[in-house]
């Protein structure tokens, strides 16, 4: 059988599509596997390696995720680095998972944005509370509450006797809807342009507001559009555990 040419840093980089000083880094990341040294130092890739660099792009391009879909991602592809392409496959299955509860999550805040925003009550506190126990009965910090308001998700009445703010059971409603989105990783931003345009009485469209930045956003991050981010990271899941599975298919008939 005749013996494949050592493929060149150049060439690695022309095959995927980026620069050469990111081969290199990704190397230095522990993200490639060995890379073998010609006697005069030169690095000696193979189409291995250009399967591993495709498959550590996927895992790095594009905006962040947050830790837990990063985190899982990253495992994989160093789990590949290291020669483990089966648990590396394993590890790309459950980033899927991560990112498909992830998805449950921000599709269920929006399912109770949409009844709230429709009139179904979220929450029936009979009496009228301070800070702190608002942010005692929500779980919440009371920097936390105070940054919501200072931000413009929600606007508090005083009592006009001594000027402490008085939650009821409008505010802590809309206290909760805005915790969900948090929690389930809509940016405050993204919470903000939604809000706006339901406080003015238009209730359409809110789960595409959520996923929308608007023209003035000059800089916006996955949160802001969270739920394309999500659509895009699951896809790229996919596509990882096939890259994964092809690679192991080649191991097995080199």
């Amino acid at each position: 059988m005749k013996r494949r040419r050592a493929l060149r840093t150049s060439e690695v980089a022309t095959a995927v599509g980026v620069h050469p000083n990111t081969v290199r880094l990704y190397e230095a990341w522990g993200l490639l596997p060995p890379i073998p040294r010609s006697p005069s130092g030169y690095r000696q890739f193979t189409e291995a390696h250009i399967d591993q660099l495709r498959l550590a792009r996927k895992a790095f391009v594009g905006a962040w995720p947050g830790r837990p879909i990063r985190r899982a991602a990253v495992a994989a592809v160093k789990r590949a680095a290291s020669g483990d392409l089966g648990g590396a496959l394993e590890q790309a299955y459950e980033l899927l998972a991560v990112v498909q509860a992830e998805r449950a999550l921000a599709e269920s805040a929006v399912r109770l944005l949409q009844r709230w925003a429709q009139g179904v009550a979220s929450d029936a506190t009979p009496v009228q509370l301070r800070i702190g126990e608002a942010a005692e009965l929500l779980g919440v910090s009371r920097d936390r509450l105070r940054s919501w308001e200072r931000n413009g998700l929600v606007h508090v009445p005083r009592d006009p006797a001594n000027g402490y703010r008085r939650y009821g059971a409008a505010e802590i409603g809309r206290l909760r809807v805005i915790r969900m989105l948090r929690r389930a990783g809509y940016s405050p931003m993204a919470i903000l342009r939604m809000l706006l345009q339901l406080d003015r009485g238009e209730a359409e469209d809110l789960r595409e507001l959520l996923d929308t930045p608007r023209s003035d956003e000059d800089v916006y991050s996955a949160a802001d559009r969270w739920l394309s981010t999500l659509t895009m990271w699951e896809e790229r899941a996919c596509e990882m555990i096939t890259l994964l599975e092809m690679m192991l298919e080649r191991e097995r008939w080199p």
